[in-house]
């Protein structure tokens, strides 16, 4: 396991202002922040800015997407090792936005493990988590898709939904880190989810669409910093 906990994440997702120098520059101010607030960040950033961020930053870099491949044909293929070559530290498998069969999550998993990355599934439910827990990722990406880019995060409308999805980890894959995203938008958010026994929290448009996002993070790296 490579990411650092407790952390934050900020996933760049497409959102205007995320890609390329724009993107650069964001980084250069979480970066920042992190060392004000001795807060610790993982970035997403969008895929052809993986190498471009971990080198300009000291920031673990995780890719968003990543393919279950071997080195060879592919043409437009992910290859993990590329990944890693590149600074990445983990990449994100079976987002509510880039689905995965079973199948291909766990032999993702295992090319990520080959590759020295941490593998991060997303699940929306502790059924879900359940049929993936044997494959052993490195952290369970848990939100449903309804919350994502929401105002309410599952921390706020349903904690014991939080409360089951961890005894589910406890129970079926204790080394596992879990993450809680969709319809973060405040430092309380992170704050309570944390408190629920979380290992790590993450945002999107949250910070991306933030008429001041600097603000947001600092709130949020102090938030990190406390646990």
């Amino acid at each position: 396991m490579r990411l650092p906990y407790p952390h934050f994440q900020v996933n760049y997702k497409l959102y205007p202002g995320t890609g390329g120098s724009d993107g650069l520059e964001l980084a250069g101010m979480i970066e920042r922040i992190a060392t004000e607030t001795d807060g610790t960040f993982v970035l997403t950033p969008q895929l052809p800015d993986v190498r471009l961020l971990a080198r300009e930053t000291e920031l673990p870099v995780i890719a968003p997407a990543v393919d279950p491949v071997d080195p060879g044909r592919g043409m437009g293929k992910i290859l993990p090792e590329t990944l890693s070559d590149g600074g990445a530290v983990g990449a994100v498998i079976n987002h509510a936005e880039n689905r995965d069969t079973i199948a291909d999550i766990q032999r993702k998993v295992e090319r990520c493990r080959d590759a020295g990355l941490d593998a991060i599934v997303c699940v929306d439910s502790v059924e879900a988590g359940r049929a993936v827990a044997p494959f052993d990722p490195d952290q369970f990406l848990f939100e449903r898709p309804d919350d994502i880019g929401g105002q309410a995060s599952i921390t706020q409308t349903h904690p014991e939904r939080v409360k089951a999805f961890l005894d589910m980890r406890d129970a079926n894959a204790p080394e596992t880190a879990v993450r809680i995203g969709g319809g973060i938008t405040s430092a309380t958010d992170v704050s309570r989810a944390f408190d629920l026994g979380v290992d790590a929290v993450g945002a999107a448009s949250a910070i991306a669409t933030a008429e001041n996002p600097g603000s947001v993070l600092r709130a949020i790296g102090a938030a990190v910093a406390e646990q």
